[in-house]
């Protein structure tokens, strides 16, 4: 992968078990001066989650609001698994990298790694995969600062966020199912190219015309106010741009390439874009490093970061791991559960995804270099 440091400004505990940390809050809970709760929606087909439709990772293009911030003081990263099942080959790349990352900031002194169990999808969710995760986790040496946080135990957060932007008239309600868009696209005579957004139309931002609501959506196209305070730039009211600090420049028009995304799903949960920002501000999470298959996730988020007011962190993608068909590996097309009983074989694999030399001494040793090659290729100055 093309390695260029951007500069866009930028031991541990054993890991207590998921029923554990149940009832517990997170340590550094950032107010968010959220409004009283929104109307929940009545459960029907389910809407979007982490994208309206599956889609691969497009190739970087000139990306105008830049997610640039000084680094300060701290440094606050996380990497925010699902329980569908076992970490495979891709999604401990994604481990790796966003532990790199934080152990690499301050000239290697480091900062702040957090683990997150991003379990909302109750319908795709493993049994016992939440628990295995943070093992295996364990087994590598990637353990937590911090005792883990389970999405299911923060609803109210997100609760709280969707009732602001409910009254400051960022959201509406929506009636439509992904019948009623596939429709709504025939009759227009649009195409959707294969792993496309399915672009949503605007068909109920001025009222759900007789049909009941079953979504929540985040309206990309505010008014004078809302824009500035957004972020996005008053010439292009659509376009959203940040710094990856791999990808380099990025651009998006959401509400061309995206239009109108929900933040809470038909049958109740709320979408993967609202609580994965809300808890990024409530964690205090300064920079994410995650998979390039999550890039165009980015600018529906800096959306929301703006809207609620909230700073966004630096943002790096990495390469992913491709299954034999040139797909990304995943679960869904045989990915297999990596091997921990030799954590440093299974390690080696994922940093050379990550451009980082081969080690084969004992574990310990291997991160360590692995921490100081990585500051060299991403954390420069830091």
């Amino acid at each position: 992968w093309p390695c260029r440091p951007l500069r866009c400004e930028t031991q541990r505990l054993l890991v207590p078990s998921i029923a554990a940390q149940a009832a517990m809050e997170p340590r550094h809970s950032a107010p968010l001066g959220l409004e009283p709760a929104a109307p929940a929606l009545p459960a029907q087909g389910r809407t979007g989650d982490r994208g309206e439709a599956s889609r691969e990772p497009r190739p970087a293009r000139p990306r105008e609001v830049h997610a640039v911030t000084s680094v300060g003081a701290t440094y606050t990263g996380r990497f925010a698994p699902s329980p569908t099942g076992p970490l495979h080959a891709g999604s401990l790349v994604a481990a790796l990298a966003s532990w790199l990352d934080a152990r690499a900031w301050n000239l290697g002194q480091g900062g702040r790694w957090l683990v997150r169990i991003e379990d909302l999808d109750t319908l795709r969710n493993m049994r016992g995969a939440a628990e295995l995760i943070l093992q295996q986790l364990q087994a590598c040496a990637l353990v937590p600062d911090e005792a883990p946080v389970l999405q299911s135990q923060r609803t109210t957060l997100y609760q709280q966020a969707l009732g602001r932007l409910v009254a400051a008239g960022r959201v509406y309600p929506c009636g439509c199912s992904r019948k009623d868009l596939t429709l709504a696209h025939a009759q227009r005579g649009t195409d959707r190219a294969r792993h496309a957004e399915l672009v949503y139309p605007g068909t109920c931002r001025n009222g759900l015309h007789g049909k009941p609501a079953v979504a929540w959506r985040f309206c990309t196209e505010p008014g004078p106010t809302a824009t500035a305070a957004s972020g996005t730039n008053p010439a292009t009211p659509h376009a959203v741009t940040w710094c990856d600090r791999r990808l380099g420049p990025q651009k998006q028009d959401v509400a061309a390439e995206v239009g109108d995304f929900v933040v809470r799903r038909a049958d109740g949960p709320f979408a993967y874009q609202l609580a994965v920002v809300v808890d990024d501000a409530a964690q205090q999470v300064t920079h994410i490093v995650r998979g390039e298959d999550l890039a165009d996730n980015t600018a529906r988020q800096l959306l929301l970061q703006g809207a609620l007011a909230l700073q966004p962190p630096q943002y790096l993608h990495t390469p992913l791991v491709l299954a034999s068909d040139g797909a990304k590996l995943s679960k869904q097309n045989g990915a297999v559960a990596i091997d921990t009983s030799q954590p440093v074989a299974v390690l080696n694999a994922a940093a050379a995804t990550l451009a980082l030399p081969p080690h084969h001494g004992a574990l310990a040793d291997a991160l360590a270099s692995w921490v100081t090659a990585w500051r060299h290729l991403y954390n420069p100055a830091l």
